[in-house]
């Protein structure tokens, strides 16, 4: 009997550890700001599909580098983007909230345009 509730306790203990696992690795929106901007560059680092978010960087024209966050892989994908979809060096347009803190140069981004082409990770997000 007791050993029948230490593997229950145990069990509890071990689920509740990979729930608050699973929340702390869920990037939410609230560390962006409210307003969305468009922002344009090339690309600088290809899109990757690893990790809780996919991502990219792009550069602007004024030389700074962008860390541009979007949705899940499963998400991102469904928009229609894929790691080959976009060569880097192309010319990439983001819309999306930037970071709160300024001196951050992170987007979190709702669409892609490439090629004339919208992806959109977000669609009910866009403003």
């Amino acid at each position: 009997m007791l050993n029948k509730i230490t593997v229950s306790i145990a069990t509890i203990f071990v689920t509740l550890g990979l729930v608050a696992t699973q929340v702390s690795a869920h990037h939410g929106w609230s560390g962006q700001t409210n307003d969305q901007f468009e922002l344009s560059g090339t690309l600088h680092r290809a899109l990757s599909m690893s990790g809780p978010h996919a991502h990219m960087q792009i550069e602007d024209e004024s030389g700074q580098v962008w860390d541009i966050t979007m949705g899940p892989p499963s998400r991102t994908r469904r928009s229609g983007l894929a790691e080959e979809t976009i060569p880097v060096g192309a010319e990439v347009s983001i819309r999306g909230n930037r970071n709160s803190n300024p001196e951050s140069y992170e987007v979190k981004t709702v669409r892609v345009t490439y090629s004339g082409k919208n992806y959109d990770v977000y669609p009910n997000r866009i403003t």
